[in-house]
């Protein structure tokens, strides 16, 4: 169930203003995704549209895992303070990076706005942080909203009003928006201009207004979804992928500086080992390992507390917590390692099946635990020896048909 709030706020007053979206975060029980959908603080009045999403059990369930890439309450600060502010800060997604570079120096040499980007891959490995970056890099202002919560016409015309010349338009989830909001995107992505109709019936008239040149950057993690009109679009395009573990390292020592943790480099490689190459799990995942170093481990990570720290978090050495460990064993031992059927297996461990399918299963098939066949879901021999259970190629999993 999706439901809208409209609150006007004073714009002259961002600390009242950041005051009430905070009241309003606390007083919804159900607040799952609220993304203010404009800020324009030059006019004397704001209105701030919150999308409030609430998500069955199994959604919460995803959203609470301390592994997960999508982001929970508790990153909103901490990502904030530890977000690289320059590309040269920026580390990782070298060829994003340099192709970056390029074009943004070329705009500003000739005093052009920025071609659209449009920024895909998992949630987690820093599409926001990478629009900020352009807007500081290209010296504009940013504007940043997302694809729910554009729910009209009107609502994205109230938006493209607002920019000033060369400004950045972020749009994270842009898969989300609606066919209505995307065809007013088109003439404003390509002819700067906003196509609005006045009156109804014989009378209607059509009026065009001319936009400033803008950027718009899109942010999904569904590039699939995207339809094809909306993508032919966009004059970049860059896929981000997870980092390396010596990408991680340097993330997580980066961030140990910025919070003032004394780490040494063992005790930062385990941490950056259990990240599934996602900045803002190795930041999490980095807080929490403080805070049982400064209760149990005179605020020092060393390589046996990180191992502690961890362990108790039930996080092993691949990142695996005890969701996928459930899932892999409930296919070994109730199932002789499989083939076995996606509603059987949701059915033997109480999850839903789309859960499974798009939550647990991904990170698996990507380290080769898991493998999906006709038959159905099959556990590979890397899982097997990484949960040091004994595997039997020969071992038949299903009866002969005589």
């Amino acid at each position: 169930m999706i439901s809208l709030f409209s609150i006007a706020l004073n714009g002259n007053n961002v600390n009242e203003r950041d005051a009430h979206v905070s009241s309003l975060n606390r007083s919804i029980g159900c607040l799952a995704d609220a993304r203010m959908l404009v800020l324009n603080l030059r006019n004397p009045f704001l209105v701030v549209n919150i999308s409030v999403c609430c998500y069955n059990k199994h959604k919460e369930t995803d959203i609470a895992r301390i592994i997960s890439g999508k982001p929970l309450a508790e990153d909103v600060s901490l990502d904030s303070n530890l977000r690289p502010k320059s590309l040269a800060e920026f580390i990782g997604q070298t060829k994003i990076k340099d192709n970056l570079s390029i074009a943004i120096t070329a705009a500003r040499a000739r005093g052009e706005s920025l071609d659209h980007v449009l920024l895909y891959g998992p949630p987690g490995l820093g599409k926001t942080t990478l629009s900020n970056i352009i807007a500081a890099e290209m010296g504009v202002s940013i504007r940043i909203t997302s694809g729910p919560a554009i729910e009209r016409s009107g609502d994205l015309a109230a938006i493209l009003t607002s920019l000033r010349a060369h400004d950045i338009l972020f749009i994270d989830e842009i898969h989300r928006l609606g066919r209505q909001v995307e065809e007013v995107l088109y003439p404003a992505m390509e002819e700067r201009a906003l196509d609005i109709v006045i009156g109804k019936g014989p009378t209607a008239k059509s009026l065009r207004l001319k936009l400033p040149a803008f950027t718009l950057i899109g942010a999904t993690t569904r590039f699939a979804q995207l339809s094809a009109p909306l993508r032919d679009r966009f004059g970049s395009v860059f896929r981000m992928d997870y980092y390396d573990v010596p990408a991680m390292e340097a993330i997580v020592k980066r961030s140990a500086q910025l919070l003032g943790v004394q780490a040494d480099d063992s005790g930062l490689r385990e941490i950056a080992c259990r990240t599934r190459g996602t900045p803002r799990v190795a930041n999490r995942l980095l807080k929490r390992v403080r805070d049982y170093a400064q209760v149990k481990a005179d605020s020092v990570i060393t390589r046996d507390v990180a191992l502690v720290a961890l362990g108790r978090l039930e996080v092993d050495d691949v990142g695996l917590d005890e969701i996928d460990h459930r899932l892999l064993r409930s296919i070994i031992d109730k199932f002789g390692g499989g083939p076995v059927g996606l509603e059987t297996l949701a059915s033997s461990i109480s999850e839903e099946p789309d859960t499974i399918m798009n939550v647990y299963e991904p990170y698996l098939l990507q380290l080769g635990f898991l493998e999906r066949t006709p038959r159905g879901r099959v556990v590979t021999p890397g899982a097997y020896r990484h949960l040091g259970v004994p595997y039997n190629k020969d071992k038949s999993n299903q009866p002969g048909l005589f």
